[in-house]
């Protein structure tokens, strides 16, 4: 028999010690939230919080957690009031087929109670957790809103020079659609002269063309 805290409620389950807590959840508790994607801790879909760490569910086994506190995506509304990371899911709409968001969501989770006001290098090192549909940018964004609520975004020194990197790259787009603008621009002025051409002969008086003719 294992003993644990499951989203601040105890429980006691009757299951094998080395049984991934992934399947306890799932199967025997029937908190479905917690998704299975891998078996072997690379994709994320299982994250859950042990003692406030986000740890991968489908390796970590039953006896691990004794004594312990697990929260899953269930636990995170309060009140009838839904976590300020799943409202800035739905505001910002990030799912697209949303299997893997429980996890996102989890790990997100724990970066933004460690670092209220991550920079994008904060962002890059704990976003690591899979997602098949490519939801990372809409993530990213999720997470700067969150920051924003609190207080606004670090800003480190260092990130002068990508400003700098990002400037020549904005410089060298400016550049290509001048040059777009300008062949458009060009063949545009071609195509209208030589309709004026095809017009001005249609309009001519027939003796003019009879006599050029």
């Amino acid at each position: 028999m294992i003993k644990f805290s499951l989203n601040d409620q105890p429980r006691r389950v009757d299951a094998a010690s080395d049984m991934p807590l992934l399947w306890v959840l799932r199967d025997v508790l029937n908190m479905t939230g917690t998704k299975y994607g891998c078996s072997n801790a690379q994709c994320g879909a299982c994250t859950v919080h042990v003692d406030g760490e986000p740890m991968r569910a489908c390796i970590l086994p039953a006896s691990a957690v004794a004594g312990k506190h697990v929260t899953t995506i269930e636990g995170l509304s309060q009140n009838g009031h839904v976590h300020p990371v799943q409202k800035a899911w739905m505001d910002l709409q990030v799912p697209q087929c949303g299997y893997c968001q429980s996890g996102q969501i989890m790990r997100v989770i724990s970066l933004l109670e460690k670092s209220p006001n991550p920079t994008d290098q904060d962002i890059d090192q704990v976003l690591v957790n899979m997602c098949h549909c490519g939801t990372y940018a809409q993530i990213r964004k999720a997470i700067h809103a969150i920051a924003r609520q609190n207080g606004g975004l670090r800003t480190k020194p260092a990130i002068a020079r990508p400003r700098a990197a990002e400037s020549a790259t904005a410089k060298h787009a400016t550049a290509k659609r001048a040059t777009a603008r300008r062949a458009t621009a060009k063949h545009a002025a071609a195509k209208h002269a030589a309709t004026r051409r095809v017009s001005a002969r249609r309009t001519r008086p027939a003796s003019a063309r009879s006599a050029r003719a």
